[in-house]
């Protein structure tokens, strides 16, 4: 089978993670249990999911000249990616505190360092991987105007633009254009359309609103519900597995990898859903970021 080469151009991170009973307030100390540090950033999730669960996976993001950036490309090589288009920078390679409730919930502070030093001559120097992948896949944790020249790239030379818009923030209109595939939770689905998304009945009426920018097929991911899939035909809602969570952390991340590897084997749109929704159930139920992300292997569907 020839699959679809995946291009995940994004951020990458190393996490320091603590566990405890409660998140803190302002001016709150909260003693902590376990402390863990290892790799993350959406971008890297991202790519090593999809490396995991069977892509063709190429990784491009920035890093610094440090140890954090040192240990992440090793890591990455060891992984299997291909991280020739890797970039170096000046600045320090990006740092993300992560805190874990005993419910599973999370709040995280992200020093974007070298992330935020992925320039538009940078996505140009990168001209070449871009026009020959299949699918270009897109997150929020680099500079704004570098997300929308690479989609812009990758979408006139025909490949599939797959766009997780997380953290949420400010974009140009622009980019919906250039976007094949959105995929946003409630939040960001209610943030980008300006209209409230609380339910699948206001998540179809909001990415209607989406779809009328020029985004092309979307799939809202709901949590512990599922994830309802809205492609210009009847609306199609895949439900979550019921399992036990103890970390929510790069759930989303492995479910955009998965789906992603699954549309690039050639799958249909709910078929790729049911195999992401079932990687990121194996991901909430261990600690940490990449550390918790499956392998193909380990997907029973």
């Amino acid at each position: 089978m020839t699959k679809k080469r995946i291009l995940v151009i994004g951020s990458s991170n190393t996490d320091m993670t603590a566990k405890t009973h409660s998140l803190p307030r302002p001016g709150e100390t909260v003693l902590g249990g376990v402390f863990t540090m290892g790799a993350g950033g959406k971008g890297a999730n991202q790519a090593v999911a999809a490396q995991r669960l069977g892509g063709d996976v190429q990784f491009i993001c920035k890093v610094g000249r440090d140890m954090f950036g040192d240990n992440a490309v090793a890591q990455y090589k060891a992984e299997g990616l291909d991280v020739s288009g890797v970039l170096r920078s000046s600045l320090p390679s990006g740092v993300a505190l992560i805190y874990v409730d005993d419910s599973a919930e999370n709040c995280i502070v992200v020093a974007s360092g070298a992330n935020g030093d992925l320039s538009e001559a940078d996505i140009d120097a990168s001209r070449e991987a871009i026009a020959h992948c299949g699918i270009l896949l897109l997150q929020l944790e680099i500079p704004i105007p570098s997300v929308l020249k690479a989609a812009k790239m990758a979408h006139e030379a025909g490949a599939m633009v797959v766009l997780n818009p997380a953290p949420a923030c400010p974009l140009p209109e622009e980019l919906f254009r250039y976007v094949d595939l959105f995929i946003p939770n409630e939040t960001e689905l209610s943030t980008f359309s300006g209209l409230p998304v609380t339910d699948a009945a206001q998540a179809r009426q909001a990415a209607a609103a989406m779809q009328s920018k020029g985004v092309g097929k979307i799939i809202v991911t709901m949590g512990s519900r599922g994830a309802l899939i809205c492609d210009g035909g009847p609306e199609v809602f895949v439900p979550a597995h019921k399992v036990k969570a103890v970390d929510t952390t790069a759930a989303g991340d492995t479910f955009c990898g998965a789906l992603c590897v699954a549309i690039s084997e050639g799958k249909s749109l709910k078929e790729a859903t049911e195999f992401a929704t079932a990687a990121s159930a194996l991901t909430v139920q261990k600690m940490g970021a990449q550390n918790s992300i499956p392998f193909r292997k380990d997907i029973n569907i």
